[in-house]
């Protein structure tokens, strides 16, 4: 399981009529005008905790996502001692991914028509019993290539229901006032687990072997499903289904195509999947080829990413809004970083920024997928966030292999470079783009002594010159 008021208090329903788009997609209030609570105030960093459903599904996760990690590091090397192939690592990672690639959108659709918290309880007991399949051929020593494929598949095939169902239930247990705060805290969540999990299943592996990791990922799946099944169904804000019917895939996807916040937005995540986040081929080539350090500066700038990471869905938490012109500027600081460390002459400077670009990667993550759910009609965010999710991590297949053939080709340095100029180029383009179709200017000046550079609507600069 990956992935994001009182809680005693039965919450008001989410309207279920469509919100009207934004008059902007780059926001900046006026003076004159008050800005929403949703949107201005400020939250403390966990504050969603307080929030009894919510902490139920954060503790469940906490269990699981150590579980995801232990798993993926040992089926890795599961695979490479079963055929000594690095290829058939890629093929494992491969099938994964497909069913996401294949039937992500329909998986929206049933997760707009389902129960959002029934569904993963089937997702996460199906999960839970390819986890545990897996272990028993593992530890009976019957395990073949085929079953890892099968299990990986399968794995994948769950994803594509589980994960715009974990994504859209968020808003349900927290509501829209915490729905930042709570993305954030599943972000810090799995970033944790990153940084526990892969230890874990070393010395798990190296202790008592890859099929005791496995039976651990099956069973850390017991704790989200208590989670679920404790939770208090009269305290989730109540959105109305999407009743069963014809078009509802075309549907969604011509309610994404009508809103350019939604569309740019995904397009930005896009690119960046696909061309910013192959760090598995850049920090490994770094390693090896460039500093010729091991498999031990591979793990610490791994290690440093993670912090980082972390790092920034906290800071997300705390900031406790989603606003578009923080998802430009941390996409142009992401690609801007990345090729400062493409250029980085030691292995120590290389090290210490892969910090500032898990942070600036991570608060690309977690604004763009806040901003999509609070912009999105609750009818609608099942199909969705199935297509940013299918455009975020489908990216990675696509992008890898072109990534690889850039660095064979060139170099790591111009394989890391390139990734990062595509990536400011297009945060760039696109806040461009979304400022042309909100009618908003860019403002350069001072405010208390401090430059102040920021987005304003054309009436407002004109209005502010004409003054002048």
């Amino acid at each position: 399981m990956s992935s994001g008021p009182g809680a005693d208090s039965a919450p008001a329903p989410i309207p279920t009529t469509p919100a009207p788009p934004p008059p902007s997609p780059l926001p900046s209030p006026s003076p004159s005008s008050s800005p929403s609570p949703a949107v201005s105030r400020k939250s403390s960093m966990f504050s969603s905790l307080k929030v009894r459903n919510y902490r139920l599904f954060f503790g469940g996760q906490v269990v699981s996502n150590i579980g995801t990690w232990m798993q993926r590091i040992a089926q890795d090397w599961l695979v490479l001692s079963l055929t000594g192939s690095a290829t058939a690592v890629g093929v494992t990672t491969a099938l994964q991914f497909l069913p996401m690639l294949l039937f992500g959108l329909y998986g929206g659709v049933l997760v707009d028509r389902l129960p959002k918290r029934r569904t993963l309880l089937v997702t996460q007991t199906s999960m839970a019993v390819t986890g545990i399949a897996l272990a028993a051929l593992t530890l009976s020593g019957h395990v073949q290539i085929w079953h890892v494929y099968l299990a990986a598949f399968a794995m994948g095939l769950a994803t594509v229901v589980d994960n715009p169902a974990r994504q859209s239930f968020v808003s349900e247990m927290v509501g829209p006032e915490q729905l930042q705060n709570a993305v954030s805290l599943n972000s810090a969540n799995f970033q944790s687990a990153r940084l526990v999990g892969p230890a874990v299943a070393g010395l798990m592996i190296t202790g008592v072997g890859t099929g005791w990791a496995f039976l651990f990922n099956g069973l850390s799946f017991v704790a989200p499903v208590a989670g679920l099944l404790l939770m208090r169904p009269r305290d989730l804000h109540v959105v109305e289904r999407a009743p069963r019917g014809k078009g509802q895939l075309r549907e969604g996807l011509h309610y994404v195509a009508g809103r350019p916040d939604l569309i740019w937005t995904i397009v930005l995540i896009g690119f960046i999947g696909t061309f910013g986040f192959n760090f598995p081929v850049y920090l490994s080539a770094f390693a090896n080829d460039v500093f010729h350090a091991g498999a031990g500066s591979y793990s610490l700038f791994n290690t440093l990413m993670a912090v980082g990471s972390l790092s920034g869905a906290l800071l997300a938490a705390r900031r406790g809004t989603a606003r578009m012109r923080i998802l430009i500027a941390a996409a142009v600081a992401f690609g801007a970083m990345e090729i400062v460390a493409a250029t980085a002459p030691s292995l120590w400077l290389f090290a210490l920024l892969m910090a500032p670009i898990g942070m600036f990667g991570m608060t690309v993550n977690v604004t763009a997928n806040t901003s999509i759910q609070m912009a999105t009609d609750p009818a609608m965010r099942g199909r969705v966030m199935a297509l940013y999710m299918m455009v975020f991590l489908g990216g990675s297949p696509v992008g890898a292999p072109i990534a690889g053939w850039i660095t064979d080709t060139y170099g790591v340095r111009a394989g890391l470079a390139v990734g990062g100029a595509i990536a400011t180029a297009a945060a760039v383009t696109i806040g461009v783009v979304l400022a042309r179709v909100g009618n908003l200017r860019l403002s350069v000046g001072w405010n208390r002594g401090h430059p102040q550079v920021r987005f304003v609507p054309r009436e407002a600069q004109q209005q502010l010159a004409t003054a002048v």
